[in-house]
């Protein structure tokens, strides 16, 4: 990929973000969201079912998933106690890039959460560029890690209409949880703010009825 090539992204990303993110026009009951894949982990025939609303470039977020995500994993979701759903905030644009870059390619939902991994483990470089075209470049990189070819990231880093669907996605989603603050927690169908590992497993205990 040549840096014209990612100036070029950098630039189309910021026309889309201004539209997606600023334009009160277009409701997101008017955007069709069908196409966009929830992304979970665990058993899906689970009792109880967690959500994790999460911003890649939110520091609080990038601290839990460093290591209270570990320990729910190793707790909840691969002992199948929990369905664990995943769900992205959108406070800035670099949060919504990040997202296009997570869900990128077909077969996303098997790269999904290694590469939401590395965004949040890479969060004070690629996040703490000044120069969007930087952010881009960085963000480019880690899907490459993860498999992706220029070819998908060029197609999903300049898809308006994808984009689009996200952040209405993500508004629809906001209206109807009441999200506020990242990382927010939908528990057996009751919201809670970032917590310690401690709290949040005694909540999902007493859902569960352990």
């Amino acid at each position: 990929m040549t840096r014209p090539m990612t100036a070029l992204a950098a630039f189309v990303l910021t026309l889309i973000a201004a539209v997606t993110l600023t334009a009160p026009a277009v409701q997101a009951q008017d955007v069709d969201t069908s196409g966009i894949a929830e992304m979970t982990m665990g058993n899906p025939d689970a009792s109880v079912t967690v959500i994790e609303y999460a911003s890649y470039t939110c520091p609080h977020c990038a601290r839990f998933h460093e290591s209270g995500f570990k320990d729910l994993k190793r707790d909840y979701i691969d002992t199948g106690k929990i369905h664990f759903v995943y769900r992205e905030v959108y406070f800035d644009r670099f949060g919504l890039w990040a997202s296009i870059v997570a869900r990128c390619g077909e077969g996303a939902e098997n790269r999904f959460f290694g590469i939401s991994e590395m965004l949040y483990e890479q969060q004070g470089d690629w996040a703490r560029q000044e120069d969007p075209a930087a952010i881009v470049d960085r963000l480019r990189r880690i899907g490459k890690t993860a498999g992706l070819t220029d070819g998908q990231l060029d197609q999903c880093l300049t898809d308006a209409d994808n984009a689009q669907a996200l952040y209405a996605r993500w508004q629809a989603f906001a209206e109807e949880d009441g999200i506020e603050s990242t990382p927010s927690f939908i528990i057996d169908g009751r919201k809670y703010s970032n917590m310690p590992y401690d709290e949040l497993s005694d909540l999902i205990d007493t859902a569960i009825g352990s």
